[in-house]
């Protein structure tokens, strides 16, 4: 039985580009950042706090970006959690350039990835990045020379494996003409599904699926409606269920549920060990 301090194991596991397993059910770093993704949190000391519950509930998954505050959220995994845990995933990503609160602008210039990942090595603290991320595509530059200079960096053993975010199913077979690429991150929820056709293509060839946002419920949470009628036969959140589909969805899905409160991170925690029947199942899937 999986113990009240190990409650994310209860979720199993994946191996990234089939050698680095994780725990699917990981943690986003996102919302540790001041509003607009801009700056500091209000709270930094709880924000370490969830870090450190996070870890302490079985989460070995960390995502996070260069562009988060900027810098901010990889700091405070640093401060939070170094020196890490041996089987500690820490996947961040760049490609972004920040000037504001929501302001976020493709760069993909390859020098400006290289400087990136280079500054994410220093601010994490780490010698090698395990999943190192293209933010977004930037349409000015080719993609070759974008993930081509990922490669390069994967060469040297500064990142381990290479990850997309925001792409389509073509842009996807154009970045594995010049790469291996381990994982792919797309907006994807219980009442967003445009990413189906990625999440199918990806399940078919190993490659993880790394849904954010993926608490996004809407109108299916509220009163009466389906996540709240069932939500309430178990006993659980609607956020609970939420993963819990997520999880049941696809054997390639790592949900990255994120959280600036460490009630919240134990609850959404908890969704690992939230087993849901087929009819269940399909009755979310076909609420939408």
């Amino acid at each position: 039985m999986t113990t009240h301090t190990q409650q994310a194991k209860a979720s199993g596991t994946f191996s990234l580009g089939g050698d680095l397993p994780v725990t699917r059910l990981g943690f986003g770093s996102m919302q540790l950042t001041g509003p607009g993704v801009w700056g500091d949190p209000a709270d930094p000391e709880e924000a370490v706090r969830v870090l450190r519950r996070a870890v302490e509930l079985g989460v070995d998954f960390i995502d996070t970006a260069d562009a988060y505050g900027p810098i901010v959220a990889e700091q405070l995994i640093k401060k939070a959690l170094h020196p890490y845990a041996d089987d500690l995933v820490i996947a961040t990503k760049a490609g972004f350039t920040r000037s504001g609160p929501g302001d976020w602008r493709p760069v993909g210039r390859p020098e400006y990835l290289r400087q990136q990942a280079e500054m994410s090595l220093r601010h994490l603290g780490l010698e090698q990045i395990g999943l190192f991320q293209l933010h977004r595509i930037d349409p000015k530059v080719p993609l070759a020379e974008q993930i081509g200079e990922l490669k390069l960096l994967q060469q040297e053993g500064k990142i381990r494996h290479i990850g997309l975010s925001e792409v389509t199913v073509e842009e996807l077979e154009q970045a594995r003409e010049t790469a291996e690429i381990a994982s792919v991150q797309n907006r994807y929820n219980l009442a967003d599904r445009s990413s189906e056709a990625l999440l199918d293509h990806s399940e078919a060839r190993g490659i993880a699926f790394i849904p954010w946002f993926p608490l996004a419920t809407g109108e299916l949470a509220k009163p009466g409606g389906p996540l709240d009628a069932l939500a309430e036969r178990h006993g659980a959140s609607p956020s609970q269920l939420a993963l819990a589909w997520l999880l049941r969805r696809s054997p390639v899905m790592l949900p990255i549920p994120g959280t600036s409160s460490v009630a919240h991170v134990e609850d959404n925690i908890a969704a690992a060990g939230l087993s849901l029947t087929d009819e269940e199942f399909d009755e979310l899937t076909a609420a939408v």
